[in-house]
């Protein structure tokens, strides 16, 4: 995988100073990758804009605790995206020769999609056995613009995400844990709260999740944030917003440039018992989103509205 090089300002077939970067940080291209130096500390607020697997990636990034997915590579290549691998690791490839990059991991730019893409390219020229602790610093000359994520993977490509009640598959299956390293699991293993994956047609990157006192269910939404709050206020002011009596809307996060509404549920229930639920809820939602076109808002709805804002946090 190679990097990108953009034209030098100016250029006929190049990028003018002024135009956005083709980074997708929003910034102009004087600003970012035109600048000296390039844009190592640009923040780019929604990292896998453009990408069908989005709400999965920053499902698995956030606050999915064990989960694989094949990477869907463009070109060659087998690897295994997971939300966390041993000691934190940005990417390994282990004995067995089966490579994997981390979503949880320590970043050094403000492009997520970035850093994932440069750990994917590690990983292709790894030597079994090796890992990649963090991915560092960009050190590409003015001028060059790293490929990212949306380089190297399937666009219209979704993940097909595997939940794990545990972290055994940091290991391959004939490989016993022993010492530091059985230690590690059993810690990973220990802090890991119960999640699974809705499955029902029409719900996807919706997790229920056991945390203790209570269970959730977190969903990332695609939607535009403006568009869904209103839809969510329609619903909440005709007293639809939740998945039924046994639940509540709790409240929502950003994360990367999009929205993640999150339901209190009733512990006693099992994940598949929220499927439907939730795949009804989804086919209101949409209902409503469409409904916005054509009929405003009122009074209600918009007051409905204020309130949704008011439980709103941004993580990242």
């Amino acid at each position: 995988m190679s990097k990108r090089t953009a034209p030098k300002p100016g250029a006929d077939t190049g990028i003018k100073p002024r135009q956005p970067c083709p980074c997708g940080s929003g910034k102009r291209y004087k600003a970012c990758h035109g600048a000296a130096g390039g844009a190592a500390d640009v923040i780019v607020t929604r990292p896998f804009e453009g990408l069908a697997a989005e709400c999965e990636l920053i499902a698995l990034r956030e606050f999915v605790p064990s989960a694989t997915a094949k990477l869907p590579l463009r070109g060659e290549g087998d690897i295994t995206l997971a939300t966390v691998l041993p000691m934190a690791a940005a990417a390994l490839r282990r004995n067995d020769d089966k490579s994997f990059v981390g979503l949880q991991v320590q970043t050094h730019s403000g492009d997520i999609s970035r850093d994932l893409a440069r750990a994917v390219e590690w990983v292709q020229g790894a030597e079994l056995g090796e890992s990649l602790p963090v991915v560092g610093p960009e050190t590409a000359e003015a001028g060059t613009v790293p490929a990212r994520l949306q380089d190297v993977l399937d666009p219209e490509a979704k993940l097909e995400v595997e939940v794990h009640k545990d972290f055994a598959w940091w290991l391959p299956d004939d490989v016993e844990p022993t010492g530091e390293v059985a230690l590690s699991l059993e810690r990973a293993n220990a802090a890991i709260m119960p999640t699974d994956r809705l499955v029902a047609e029409g719900v996807e990157s919706a997790y229920w999740v056991d945390a203790g006192e209570k269970a959730h269910l977190r969903w990332v939404r695609p939607e535009p944030e403006e568009q869904l709050v209103a839809a969510m206020a329609r619903l909440s002011a005709r007293g639809e917003l939740a998945l039924g009596e046994d639940s509540r809307y709790a409240g929502s996060f950003r994360a990367h440039g999009l929205l993640v509404p999150v339901w209190d549920l009733d512990r006693e229930k099992h994940a598949r018992e929220w499927d439907e639920p939730a795949a009804e809820l989804g086919r209101r939602l949409s209902e409503a989103l469409a409904s916005l076109d054509d009929q405003p808002l009122d009074a209600a709805e918009r007051r409905a509205r204020d309130g949704l804002r008011g439980r709103q946090v941004t993580i990242r």
